[in-house]
């Protein structure tokens, strides 16, 4: 029974990485078979030797350092500053009808479209692109915790509060729980957000980066070490996702726990 089990389990691994396995060959067909000409779409093969070209050297774990550094901070910075405020806004209807109306406008800005703007005021360095991440990673947090707040089970409030709780246990033991789901969710959003927005960013105005990295090296016709940069950003973005979602099932273990029981 246990051998069945594990071809079973085998098999589901199996399953997740056809595609990824068939998608691997085309791309490696359609190069050496002259569809598609090298220089616009390197193969596989190539590309994993750039890869590790880049790696052996050490350029690709700088741009890749610096890149993480400026993502971290400006994704930390809008998790700090919105998960707060998202609160106030999803508890306190009185603020949120008043801040709502900026806030949806804001929201609607694109995050690119603000860049020159950062430049004027914040100038070239880190420290506009740092800002555009944050701009661009704020909403999603924002937007997921007000909706997480707001969304609390009434009757889990009024049971509290029957129990002569205090402002502070009620957040602490009924809303912070309730909404926590809703705003990884958010979370998650926004980290991947802070990756896309990082590229973009590091594309027009930055010397050093994987978004400066690939379009540097598209500039210079090193193909292979563009794609190789670009597989770099897609795993970075797979990590960053995976990661919050053990982090999701982890801080809502209790609650999955709960619907079983």
């Amino acid at each position: 029974m246990s051998g069945r089990k594990h071809q079973i389990t085998i098999w589901k691994c199996l399953k997740k990485f056809i595609l990824l396995f068939a998608f691997l060959l085309i791309w490696e067909l359609l190069p050496a078979s002259g569809i598609i000409s090298k220089t616009f779409l390197a193969p596989p093969s190539e590309v994993f030797e750039a890869l590790i070209r880049l790696l052996i050297s050490g350029e690709l774990w700088v741009h890749t350092s610096i890149s993480l550094q400026r993502a971290f901070t400006g994704f930390s910075l809008a998790a700090i500053t919105m998960i707060p405020l998202g609160f106030l806004m999803g508890w306190y209807s009185g603020f949120e009808e008043i801040a709502d109306g900026l806030v949806q406008t804001l929201r609607q800005t694109s995050s690119l479209s603000l860049f020159p703007v950062f430049i004027l005021f914040l100038g070239i360095g880190e420290i506009s692109k740092i800002a555009v991440i944050f701009w661009g990673a704020q909403w999603p947090i924002l937007l997921n915790t007000i909706s997480g707040v707001r969304n609390v089970d009434p009757l889990l409030i009024k049971s509290e509060r029957s129990m002569g709780s205090s402002e502070v246990s009620l957040f602490r033991k009924v809303v912070l729980p309730s909404s926590l789901p809703s705003i990884i969710t958010g979370v998650r959003l926004s980290a991947t957000h802070s990756i896309i927005v990082l590229v973009a960013a590091e594309m027009i105005g930055a010397k050093s980066g994987l978004g400066y990295s690939v379009i540097n090296w598209e500039y210079n016709f090193m193909i292979p070490e563009m794609y190789a940069a670009i597989v770099v950003l897609a795993v970075l973005g797979l990590i960053t996702n995976y990661s919050l979602v053990w982090l999701e099932k982890s801080t809502t273990k209790w609650k999955e726990e709960m619907t079983i029981s």
